[in-house]
């Protein structure tokens, strides 16, 4: 276990945490319970965990050197990537130093922010089963790969983005150069390279949540939450409840999957791995090395959210995954464009029964910019998704004065 000292003083244990969004405030406040002083760090001011931190600082966290120079100031036990679009040649220099530790480590950030590498680790160097893929530098090259094998539809993606940015299914040829066009503008960084993917034919989705945690003997063991399912829309999650139905042998081959893939990045803490599945088949198709925004729904249906297995695994604390309830998640976006928000209807939200709200407290609304989340519990997985989607609806969002 790690040294836990006194937040502010000589002794802290000091968390640096890049990437301040919903996720990264809910990680803040598990660690916080634990001790542990936090220093929030984001592109913007005001984002949601430096609302909690003990500090924060704003940097543009794909620069290098102002990422290098921050840590060597604020001289971390830990830097805890809560986003993809981070300067990961400047941690894993921090890294190879050894004097901070990078969670899970500098590794597995750079395979992960990039689809490119962890594809590849996956499908080439660990055999797992994913769809069809390729990656293309040019459009020509785009095109000879859709027409020599991939196919329509396919889904083409920036190798770096978040959150759906930059993701399209595309149909038909027609709609071939479209796809290409946002994937090189939208996503997190312009790696040079797009990936296009054939479509599977799968039931549905899953993030399977796995944690890399120390036992009671010292040893590194992984353990998984309930299968999670979830809805998207444009690559974005809308809906997420746990646990998902699905086969004993479907479940099975995912913890076989999920066990490799994480095994193979090494480290500890919550990995968030997404898996298709059809019957009892089951393809890889991501991993996260933080808590997913999926996995929101474990604030109300474990008995240790997500974000308090990522804080306790990095800690060296001992995890447990069990369930609690059956539980559901509803997003709650901004539907307006408005520098301050007012929010209404959070009391007829909270009257759904079994339900929870969380309002993320960011500075600025989107359209499309998740701003909350309505959580419930309820007997069946449909019933807790009413219930979610019901308490979201409430919530309405209005631009202020």
């Amino acid at each position: 276990m790690m040294k836990i000292g006194t937040p502010g003083s000589a002794t802290a244990t000091k968390a640096l945490l890049l990437g301040s969004g919903e996720l990264g405030k809910e990680v803040a406040i598990s660690l916080q319970r634990y001790g542990v002083e936090v220093i929030a760090v984001d592109r913007y001011a005001h984002a949601p965990a430096m609302q909690v931190a003990h500090r924060s600082h704003v940097v543009d966290m794909t620069d290098a050197a102002a990422v290098k120079a921050l840590i060597a100031a604020e001289k971390p036990d830990l830097v805890v990537p809560e986003i993809e679009a981070i300067a990961t040649a400047a941690l894993a220099e921090i890294e190879a130093a050894g004097e901070v530790k990078i969670v899970p480590n500098a590794r597995a950030i750079q395979l992960t922010m990039n689809r490119e590498g962890i594809r590849q680790l996956a499908a080439e160097q660990l055999g797992l089963p994913t769809s069809d893929y390729a990656f293309a530098e040019t459009y020509a090259q785009l095109k000879a790969a859709v027409d020599g094998g991939i196919g329509y539809p396919c889904f083409i993606k920036p190798t770096m983005s978040s959150s759906g940015k930059g993701q399209s299914m595309v149909k038909g040829p027609e709609q071939l150069q479209a796809a290409w066009d946002y994937a090189k503008a939208a996503g997190r960084a312009d790696t040079g390279k797009v990936i296009v993917e054939a479509k599977i034919e799968f039931d549905f989705e899953i993030t399977l949540l796995t944690v890399r945690a120390m036992d009671a003997g010292g040893q590194v063991q992984t353990c998984f939450c309930e299968p999670i399912g979830h809805v998207q829309v444009n690559g974005d999650y809308r809906e997420s409840w746990q646990p998902q139905p699905m086969s004993e042998k479907a479940i099975q081959l995912s913890q076989q999957i999920a066990a490799k893939v994480t095994e193979a990045l090494g480290g500890l803490g919550l990995f968030g791995v997404e898996l298709f599945v059809r019957g009892d088949q089951v393809w890889f198709s991501e991993v996260s090395p933080r808590p997913h925004d999926t996995g929101m729904v474990t604030m109300v249906s474990q008995i240790q959210s997500e974000f308090d297995l990522h804080a306790r695994a990095i800690l060296g604390l001992p995890v447990n995954t069990a369930l609690d309830k059956t539980g559901a998640s509803a997003v709650i976006l901004g539907g307006v464009d408005a520098k301050a928000v007012i929010y209404q209807g959070l009391s007829q939200a909270l009257a759904v029964a079994d339900s929870e709200i969380r309002l993320f407290g960011k500075p600025e609304a989107f359209v499309a910019r998740r701003m909350g989340v309505a959580l419930a519990t309820a007997g069946s997985v449909r019933d807790a998704r009413t219930k979610a989607v019901t308490a979201a609806a409430m919530i309405n969002i209005v631009e202020a004065g």
